[in-house]
C-alpha cells in the first residue's frame, strides 16, 4: 500500500475510535473554567510546542479564555534552561505564575512525560506542581501510559493504530481534538472569520 494510502487509513482509523464522550466532557470542564475565571497554560516541547502557541491562540481569540504558553517567552525559557536546568521549565513558570485551583495546565505531548525514562521530564514536573497547585489538568497525548494520562484530569488519549507513526499522528490529532474544542458552540465565544463572512455572524474582532 503507499504510504499516503495508508497513512489517512490510519487518520480514519483513529478519528473512528477516539473518544468522544471525553472530549465533551473536557469542553464542560473548560467552560467551567472560563466561568470561575480560571487561566490555561499551555506546555508541550518540539512540534507539540508549536501546536501550543497556535492553541493559545483558538484559546484567547475564539473562546475568551485567558491562555498563554511558556515556550513563546524564549527569553524566559531558555535562561532558566541554561540556570535551572531544563526539567523546571514549566514548573517553575506555574509557580511564578500562581497557578490555582481556578486555573488549568492543558499538555499537547506525544508521551506525557515519564521521569522513570528521562522522556519529557519538564511535562512531569509541570503535571505534578499543577496538581499540588489544586489546578486541573487536560492533556491530548499519544500515550496512556504516560505521566500525563496517568494523572491528569481531561486526556485524550490519540489511539495508537501504528507503532511507526505515534509521533505523526499523535501531533496532527492534538490539533483536530483542540479544534473541536474551540469550535464547539459550548465553548466557542466568536465566529472564525471565513465562516462568519459567508453567514453573516460577528467574527472575532
Amino acid at each position: 500500500m503507499p504510504h499516503a494510502s495508508q497513512f489517512f487509513q490510519e487518520v480514519r482509523q483513529i478519528a473512528e475510535r477516539i473518544d468522544q464522550d471525553r472530549i465533551e466532557r473536557m469542553v464542560s470542564a473548560l467552560v467551567d473554567l472560563r466561568e470561575r475565571g480560571g487561566r490555561l497554560f499551555l506546555v508541550g516541547v518540539g512540534g507539540s510546542a508549536g501546536n501550543c502557541s497556535h492553541a493559545v491562540n483558538d484559546f484567547r481569540k475564539l473562546c475568551r479564555i485567558d491562555a498563554s504558553a511558556p515556550t513563546d517567552n524564549v527569553s524566559e525559557l531558555t535562561a532558566r534552561t541554561n540556570d535551572e536546568g531544563w526539567e523546571t521549565v514549566f514548573s517553575e513558570w506555574l509557580a511564578v505564575s500562581r497557578g490555582n485551583e481556578r486555573d488549568g495546565l492543558f499538555v499537547l505531548s506525544v508521551g506525557g512525560g515519564d521521569a522513570e525514562r528521562g522522556i519529557s521530564v519538564n511535562i512531569v514536573r509541570a503535571v505534578d506542581e499543577a496538581k499540588r497547585r489544586g489546578m486541573t489538568v487536560f492533556g491530548i497525548v499519544g500515550r496512556a501510559t504516560g505521566h500525563t494520562a496517568r494523572t491528569g484530569d481531561h486526556v485524550i488519549v490519540v489511539p495508537e493504530v501504528n507503532p511507526a507513526h505515534v509521533t505523526p499522528l499523535s501531533e496532527a490529532f492534538q490539533a483536530v481534538v483542540w479544534h473541536c474544542l474551540v469550535s464547539h458552540p459550548a465553548l466557542q465565544a466568536y465566529g472564525t472569520k471565513w465562516e462568519g463572512a459567508v453567514a453573516g455572524q460577528k467574527a472575532a474582532p
